[in-house]
């Protein structure tokens, strides 16, 4: 018997290590009787087991049905021993067989047997002829034996070479395969910048690349005490929130494969439940395999990927490679897209350093805000500025120097500077101050390019005066208090850092109380492949969109809705509002200051009425931390007026220089309740805060008719209702 384990696996490999009738081998043993004229023949290969009979014709039962021969010591295994042909026309008469089992047990008297070869030249079977009598085997038996035994290693050889090439041909399948797997990886990582980006990644490459049912992807705390996953929206449905987080002693697979560094495979449900018991009731039931793949950059776990399959699937060579993968792709882009984000903070950081604060100017609400592109870690040359020149008047300026980098930052902040200094240093129009900035750019050897807008805010009576010049940049936009979006379209002058004396022009143009002059820079709203008019529509569209948004919201609203994930360029947004004032002017002595607004039958005007009061507010004088208390009481009153009252709805706003008030009236007569709302109620608490933040509060009732006289089921008497009030002392 061969001891090369090599052999028995080939033999495996070909279909020939198990007791199977093989029917080419079965068809040499019937050529061996019939040429032979022998009663039995047969062709044997040796296994772990004994010696199959792969072939056999004639042979006594049960081993012609089991094809299996267990006993050491036959005379076949002499054969294979020897590697050469066993001939013998009497066993018993020979010393070396007559003790063998066939001879002894089986009867086998005259036996002729050639070995069997492999493809490295072992002897790993033979095709014998059986006799039960004495027979001299003539030379035509040997030969014909010969030629059918060099068939049979023939056979062999010819399928283990078909073995080899079919498994050559899947190895170089698996190979092309897993490449092909792994530069799918790398180009879908490649773009994934962002945390998000990177979870989106591994979502879609688990599920349609692995094949994976749910996938879920944690990240280490920053305190190195944990790992928390991102999100459960891919995760096994059954999987409560609050093991989202896991410490890194829990007795979790997470939390084990973040502390060891090693990848954690469950060829079944059962094998997991077996390790981490206290988790069957967690798991979805028709999910078996799982897997928990460390993500380690610089010798530490940053992450883990949680992969799960419906199937039983067992941690083969394949499939180890591309999970392996995964992680191994998972660490470089999120090593990449941590170093991007904190470049873009810093970058931001460093910008934001660069500009300057809005200054509080009376009547007007100001906000901007700066957003760096997302596929840049450098800051780049998109600014704003305002400044305010006096009582009446104030300069606003917003820029885009062309570049993405430190120089066309540095040449960003001189000119920002100069513009910012002939602003306040100069009584000029916006044109002027243009045309000084682009004079001393060229003079002063800053050479950069870019455009600008500057604007002049001065006020007059009954609201503002704006007058502009824009140096090649975006026309001004107005949103109108009625909700209608304006465009302050007018043909651009010449860009800077192109002619220094080419001629600019003003325009001009008036804002009223509720107005609102926004600037931005290009990168808000410009898409590649569409027209300027097209991208300055879809702005217009939006801005128009948000009328009863906060002033302090509206940009970095503008900037979420209009820029995308993947932003291509820097976004710099200027907001300015025209605050409405107390048609009575400020209070005074003896002379209180009032203001009155009709409310549409809409939620959608109680942020727009809220704002009004605001602003009516700041021009009596009332300071920003009081003002913050009567915005939140003023909605609750108003907006528990157009829930439950009835039109017409008026807000009217009294300040005297002790207090303020703050009413609303509507036409019903149902009075407003302190409750004491359960904590899954959503509603029932403005009255609370009624009680606890304002100085005084109640409830004044209008015109209430005798029973005979009221009006009938249907109609509204608008001579009745009530007005919910509060005040807040100011001193």
């Amino acid at each position: 018997m061969p001891t090369d384990l090599q052999a028995l696996r080939d033999l495996e490999h070909v279909g020939l290590g198990s007791p199977t009738a093989d029917e080419a081998f079965d068809r040499f043993a019937r050529l061996v009787r019939r040429h032979l004229r022998v009663p039995a023949a047969v062709v044997y290969f040796v296994v772990r087991d004994g010696q199959v009979l792969a072939g056999a014709s004639g042979m006594p039962e049960p081993m012609q049905s089991q094809r299996l021969l267990q006993h050491p010591g036959t005379v076949t295994s002499v054969i294979t021993t020897r590697g050469e042909p066993v001939v013998t026309a009497d066993a018993r008469l020979d010393p070396a067989l007559r003790d063998t089992y066939l001879v002894r047990e089986m009867g086998l008297v005259a036996l002729a047997g050639y070995p069997v070869f492999d493809l490295r030249g072992r002897a790993v079977g033979a095709l014998c002829a059986v006799v039960d009598e004495p027979r001299e085997w003539s030379g035509d038996d040997l030969d014909s034996l010969a030629d059918l035994a060099a068939s049979c290693t023939a056979e062999l050889r010819l399928r283990a070479e078909r073995e080899r090439a079919r498994r050559i041909q899947e190895t170089a399948v698996r190979a092309n395969r897993r490449s092909r797997f792994l530069l799918s990886l790398s180009e879908a990582f490649a773009n994934a910048n962002t945390m998000d980006q990177v979870e989106e990644v591994i979502i879609e490459v688990a599920t349609a690349g692995i094949g994976a049912r749910y996938c879920a992807f944690a990240v280490a705390d920053a305190d190195g005490r944990g790992v928390t996953y991102r999100s459960l929206v891919h995760a096994e449905p059954q999987f409560p929130q609050r093991f989202r987080q896991a410490k890194l002693d829990d007795h979790r697979p997470l939390a084990e494969a973040a502390r060891t560094g090693r990848p954690l495979f469950f060829r079944t449900s059962e094998e997991m439940h077996a390790a981490y018991p206290g988790f069957r009731e967690y798991c979805d039931p028709d999910v078996e395999a799982r897997a928990f793949l460390p993500v380690v950059t610089a010798g530490a776990v940053v992450a883990v990927v949680m992969l799960a399959w419906e199937r039983d699937r067992g941690p083969d060579k394949d499939s180890y490679a591309l999970q392996t993968g995964l992680a191994h792709y998972t660490g470089h882009a999120l090593e990449r897209a941590r170093l991007l984000e904190e470049r873009r903070e810093s970058a931001k950081t460093l910008q934001r350093a660069m500009l300057s604060r809005l200054p509080e100017v009376p009547h007007l609400d100001m906000a901007a805000t700066y957003s760096p592109a997302t596929r840049s870690d450098q800051i780049g040359g998109d600014w704003y500025d305002a400044v305010a020149v006096d009582d009446d008047t104030t300069m606003f300026m917003i820029g885009d120097v062309t570049g993405h980098d430190m120089r066309a930052a540095a040449k960003m902040g001189q000119l920002r500077s100069l513009l910012r200094a002939f602003a306040w240093s100069h009584d000029e129009s916006p044109s002027a101050l243009l045309s000084l900035l682009d004079k001393a750019n060229s003079g002063l050897g800053l050479l950069a390019s870019g455009t600008a807008v500057v604007a002049r805010l001065e006020r007059v009576p009954g609201g503002y005066q704006l007058t502009w010049s824009t140096a090649g940049h975006p026309p001004p936009l107005v949103l109108r208090q009625d909700g209608s979006v304006e465009r302050l379209s007018a043909l651009p002058d010449m860009m800077l850092g192109i002619r220094p004396t080419a001629k600019r022009t003003d325009h001009v143009a008036t804002l009223r109380p509720g107005d609102t002059l926004l600037l931005y820079t290009d990168g808000l709203a410009e898409q590649r492949g569409t027209t300027p008019d097209q991208w300055l529509n879809r702005l217009q569209k939006t801005l128009g969109m948000l009328g009863d948004t906060a002033t302090a919201a509206l940009p970095v609203t503008l900037v979420r809705r209009l820029a995308s994930d993947d932003q291509r360029d820097d976004v710099a947004v200027l907001a300015v509002r025209v605050r409405a004032t107390a048609p009575s002017g400020p209070p005074s002595l003896g002379r209180p200051a009032t203001a009155e607004r009709k409310l549409a039958p809409s939620l959608c005007d109680v942020g727009p009425a809220r704002i009004w009061v605001d602003d009516v507010l700041e021009s009596c004088g009332v300071p920003m931390p009081l003002r913050r208390t009567v915005m939140l009481l003023t909605s609750e009153v108003l907006t528990n007026a157009v829930d439950h009252g009835q039109a017409p709805f008026t807000a009217t706003v009294e300040v005297d220089l002790e207090k303020l008030r703050v009413g609303v009236r509507d036409s019903s007569v149902v009075q407003p309740e302190l409750r004491d709302p359960a904590v899954t109620e959503f509603g029932g608490r403005g009255v609370q805060f009624l009680e606890r933040l304002a100085s005084r509060w109640g409830v004044d009732r209008h015109g209430v008719p005798p029973a005979t006289d009221r009006p009938r089921a249907g109609r509204v008497n608008r001579r009745t209702g009530k007005t919910v009030w509060f005040e807040l002392d100011l001193t």
